[in-house]
């Protein structure tokens, strides 16, 4: 017999090459799509980054002065909403997954898993309706007590549709996607490692620090890029709170918000035309190239920290 091993290729039943090719086509698909998206946004665009003021009516000086104030928005609501959603979501999940009983936990999982499927406009309306009204009044009363701090600056809005109440309806629109990934992230917290740091004197709660958050650290940077992409890309609910003024502004509580760039072209593309078509995919190609650097950067982290872990 030879030293070497002898490789045995096993047999391709035309099934098999069926479904080869299915997976190899399916995943091709993702990438051509992908591409295809860029090749139109980047060829639509190029006539609209050079446009003037003369050019395209919705501009005011330059393309870089309309959008600037679009992408600041965009940003500044969705990092608001993050900002909200995450500490939420990591607790729901934990509540499921290590503190309510069997029953109860499968119950609250089944609603959070409901709510990802109610409309962005149902929220929009909701924010409308019921939010914007119920909170103004703490808006009156955060003005007149932490005025002197910046971000809550007056004059109040009248309305209660400001940036801050947009980043709230944001908030509950990412939590269930977000406690939905971090939920079972929890879940698959290897047992042994909670037992031992039971048996080692530690109580629940040290346990979870110590076991479950550690191991779960990659699922929930999943889950707050994840919900980070749909707060960026979030149009409808946006453009029915948020009162815009188009401006830069870093004040919660006032009237005068800056809007983002999907609910700007949500509201302007029906009335563009010409050139203003190009400004509005422009602005689409800005948040094109945003999200994805968002994803690049957080894939970055999640594989710097397996290497790491790897690595001791």
């Amino acid at each position: 017999m030879s030293s070497a091993a002898t490789t045995i290729k096993a047999k391709q039943r035309p099934g098999d090459r069926v479904f080869s090719g299915s997976a190899v086509f399916a995943g091709s698909m993702i990438l051509v799509t992908l591409a295809a998206v860029a090749i139109f946004l980047i060829v639509q665009s190029i006539p609209a980054l050079f446009a003037t003021s003369d050019e395209a009516s919705i501009l005011t000086t330059n393309f870089w002065d309309y959008v600037l104030p679009l992408l600041f928005g965009t940003i500044w609501a969705a990092a608001l909403a993050l900002l909200m959603a995450l500490p939420v979501s990591i607790g729901i999940a934990l509540f499921i997954s290590h503190y309510a009983p069997r029953r109860l936990a499968s119950v609250l999982g089944y609603i959070v898993d409901l709510l990802a499927a109610v409309p962005s406009v149902v929220f929009g309306l909701w924010g409308i309706g019921v939010l914007a009204p119920a909170i103004q009044p703490v808006y009156s009363w955060l003005v007149t007590n932490l005025g002197w701090f910046p971000l809550f600056a007056g004059p109040v809005s009248g309305t209660g549709r400001t940036i801050l109440t947009a980043a709230v309806v944001l908030a509950v629109m990412v939590l269930p996607i977000m406690t939905a990934i971090c939920r079972e992230v929890f879940l698959q917290t290897p047992v042994l490692h909670e037992e031992a740091a039971l048996a080692l004197g530690a109580t629940r709660w040290e346990m979870i620090r110590m076991s479950v958050l550690p191991f779960g650290r990659s699922g929930i940077i999943s889950a707050s890029v994840l919900g980070l992409g749909r707060a960026l890309g979030e149009t409808m609910a946006v453009a029915m709170v948020l009162s815009a003024s188009g401006v830069i502004s870093f004040q919660l509580l006032t009237s005068v918000n800056p809007s983002t760039i999907a609910a700007n072209i949500a509201l302007s593309f029906p009335e563009a035309y010409g050139l203003n078509v190009n400004v509005l995919i422009a602005t689409g190609l800005i948040l094109f190239v945003v999200t994805f650097a968002v994803n690049a950067f957080a894939r970055w982290i999640v594989s710097r920290r397996k290497e790491f872990s790897g690595a001791n």
